[in-house]
């Protein structure tokens, strides 16, 4: 399942909108091993399409450099879909190379066809070529949302 907060669902669905008819991309970077979305970074599309996303090399190697240096990794890893539905493509899945992502997709097609986020959001675990479809569940803060482990504050 992915436990995502609102303002994030937000910014993704907004560079969505504002990059169409091309599709947009992006990541959202969070702490090492905690699964938890907390950095949105959108990213430019190189191939400026409006059926394919591709990151600029030379962005992504920044990008994961500060990654890196911060303990960061992709949490999520985002695109839109700009008349189709909100569901990876093959070259979508071919492209997939973070078995631990969420992979999101949202669709800014006239007939989208929203869900409980308001939008047409979804998001995929893509591992080996298989893809499987999972939960959404957005939360205002992580404080009290299913995180993990380290969502209990230490009393120490």
């Amino acid at each position: 399942m992915l436990v995502i907060r609102a303002d994030l669902v937000d910014e993704i669905v907004a560079h969505a909108r504002r990059d169409h008819p091309d599709e947009a991309c992006g990541v959202i970077a969070g702490p090492e091993g905690s699964d938890r979305p907390e950095r949105f970074i959108p990213m430019l599309n190189a191939a400026r399409s409006p059926t394919f996303y591709e990151f600029d090399s030379g962005d992504l190697l920044r990008l994961y450099r500060e990654m890196d240096a911060n303990d960061e990794v992709p949490v999520v890893i985002y695109h839109s879909h700009t008349a189709t539905e909100a569901h990876p493509s093959r070259t979508d899945i071919s492209y997939a190379s973070e078995p631990e992502a969420h992979y999101v997709l949202v669709s800014t097609r006239d007939d989208a066809q929203a869900n409980h986020t308001g939008h047409e959001f979804r998001s995929f675990r893509i591992v080996d070529g298989v893809v499987t479809e999972e939960q959404v569940e957005v939360v205002e803060t992580y404080m009290f949302a299913h995180t993990g482990a380290d969502d209990v504050p230490d009393l120490g």
